[in-house]
């Protein structure tokens, strides 16, 4: 099955798409009602425009410094897990979903990098939480704000995962235990962008150690904005190999083309039968 990622709520309706994401919050903050033919999809901790109104809400490392785009490393701002005001907008944001449509996607959950959050409210919780590692409280902090969501949610729930299926690598980074979450999420979805997929040799490598690191079904998501569609047909391939579904983000035209080229070839290579010798 294809899906698309999109922006623009008429584009989930496309017949070329078997299943639509809806951003209805995304990583800049920007917020739109959510639709009921598509899964609605909500930017979890990434959030410029909170960010922007209330820095005390964004995460600081040891040395207190913010992870914000202007940032090294970070293409958006995050804001810590911990929140619970704004864990609590979060909620009422899933409930708005789940009222228009009961699958949604959890994108952008997590710490934002190993080193992080080390805020008060974060030392305070950590301190008084039963856990000695700091790497084991932050993925409960996690573990337990997903479980929270999913218990909102009654149909599937699809969850984002950095592309980075390396042992620990998730734990270590964004506080995401793969096991612990597998109880709780339908469908990962792993992003793996590039600006061209002149290569692939990368994509079925992330993609096969994603097929190792998890026993849910996991789909893969492709950038499609301006991408030739050659190189995305080739692309879409050998994500298919490995993904349960493969979803194409933020240009459904070209998703769309891309789609029609690859059904138009395989009608060209179709042989119905053998022709008998001529008459």
């Amino acid at each position: 099955m294809y899906g698309v990622v999109t922006r623009n709520a008429d584009e989930v309706q496309w017949p070329e798409f078997d299943r639509g994401f809806y951003e209805v919050k995304d990583v800049t903050g920007r917020s739109a009602d959510p639709i009921e033919d598509g899964v609605n999809m909500v930017s979890c901790f990434g959030d410029n425009a909170a960010a922007d109104a209330d820095p005390s809400l964004v995460p600081v490392d040891d040395m207190g410094r913010p992870a914000t785009r202007d940032r090294s490393y970070f293409d958006w701002a995050y804001i810590c897990p911990c929140r619970e005001d704004y864990r609590d907008g979060l909620f009422e944001i899933i409930d708005d979903c789940v009222a228009a449509n009961g699958d949604v996607r959890l994108d952008d959950v997590g710490f934002p990098r190993a080193e992080y959050c080390r805020c008060g409210v974060c030392e305070q919780r950590f301190e008084q939480s039963e856990f000695d590692d700091r790497f084991a409280w932050r993925a409960s902090v996690i573990t337990e704000f997903v479980e929270e969501a999913v218990d909102r949610i009654p149909g599937t729930v699809y969850m984002t995962l950095y592309p980075d299926p390396y042992p620990g690598h998730l734990y270590e980074r964004a506080g995401l235990d793969l096991e612990a979450l597998e109880e709780h999420v339908d469908e990962f979805v792993v992003p793996l962008y590039d600006m061209a997929y002149e290569t692939t040799y990368w994509l079925e490598t992330i993609a096969r150690g994603f097929e190792s690191a998890l026993e849910t079904p996991f789909n893969i998501e492709l950038y499609a904005v301006n991408v030739d569609v050659d190189n995305l047909i080739h692309a879409t391939e050998v994500a298919a190999a490995y993904g349960k579904d493969v979803f194409f983000g933020y240009e459904a035209s070209n998703a769309r083309a891309t789609l029609r080229r690859m059904q138009a070839e395989g009608r060209d290579g179709v042989t119905h039968g053998d022709p008998g010798p001529e008459s």
